[in-house]
């Protein structure tokens, strides 16, 4: 394979191969950016793709604490079609949906389980928008936006 002439590219793609030598090279730090721009959170050994994620998982910590949800759990994923294949043969992947954040919250007459996203305006694609559809015509439940 001939070398790349860095003078022939766009200079877009000549600024992204020189920072690309320079991260190998250990000029630049190593960034690791969100897709949607969000800055990643930790809490002791989890960690969360946003900072208002993280913030709702305080929150909901709190309220664990004091009683009014139960069962707390992160990133729970729903099958929303199963995959199959098709009759030439073709192999199609399941849908699957990844939530949040799934507790049980007590109503004043019984415990409801509710399953939570937490979202901004960019993340609410039209992928989700079709997923959130498919879990309440699928599987009866309806999605919490925070």
């Amino acid at each position: 394979m001939p070398p790349i002439d860095l003078g022939a590219l766009p200079p877009r793609y000549q600024r992204q191969a020189l920072d690309k030598l320079r991260q190998k090279a250990g000029q630049l730090p190593q960034e690791r950016r969100s897709k949607y721009g969000a800055q990643e959170a930790s809490r002791g050994k989890l960690r969360f793709d946003s900072q208002k994620e993280a913030r709702r998982f305080d929150e909901l910590c709190l309220e664990q604490a004091a009683g009014t949800i139960r069962d707390l759990r992160l990133q729970v994923e729903f099958t929303l079609q199963p995959a199959y294949t098709t009759p030439t043969g073709e192999r199609v992947r399941a849908v699957r949906y990844l939530a949040d954040f799934t507790y049980y919250r007590f109503d004043g007459s019984a415990w409801q389980y509710v399953v939570e996203d937490v979202k901004s305006r960019a993340t609410r694609t039209e992928t989700y928008r079709i997923k959130r559809k498919l879990m309440v015509e699928r599987l009866g439940l309806t999605i919490t936006e925070v």
